[in-house]
């Protein structure tokens, strides 16, 4: 197990493109499906980092294109406020470490976050999702491209 890679810049390490794969899993860890696709980190005005992915969902049955929009507003050089496109607050992100855990609680259903970088052109994430409809763990693998 290597140690976490610790970010100084968060605008810096994001920027640019990424290769990434998600799996989801039901908390018995049974496949349920995945994603994969690519990202683009693009800065804008200011402390405004635009995250989007778009590539193959399958889940089940069904296989289709899906998309994804995240504000990262930056608070200082390792953090960030991240925000759902539609301005609603999502979560904190600190990786001055290289590590972070977070939670999101989403009406009834909590999501339990853990980012780590594992290299300047590798991270990933992990969500556990819990709640009385859901229990899923959805665990994404970025690599820059």
């Amino acid at each position: 197990m290597t140690e976490p890679h610790p970010v100084a810049d968060l605008a810096e390490f994001f920027a640019g493109r990424w290769v990434l794969r998600r799996d989801i899993v039901d908390d018995r860890g049974a496949r349920l499906g995945g994603f994969a696709g690519e990202s683009e980190f693009t800065a804008r005005d200011g402390d405004l980092v635009v995250y989007q992915e778009r590539g193959e969902l399958v889940l089940g049955s069904h296989r289709g294109e899906a998309r994804r929009t995240l504000h990262y507003r930056l608070a200082e050089a390792g953090r960030a406020s991240v925000h759902f496109d539609h301005g609603g607050f999502f979560h904190d992100l600190d990786l001055r470490s290289g590590r972070w855990l977070v939670e999101h609680p989403c009406r009834a259903d909590l999501y339990r976050g853990e980012f780590e970088v594992s290299g300047p052109d590798s991270w990933w994430q992990r969500w556990r999702v819990s709640g009385p409809a859901k229990a899923h763990i959805l665990t994404t693998a970025f690599t820059r491209d």
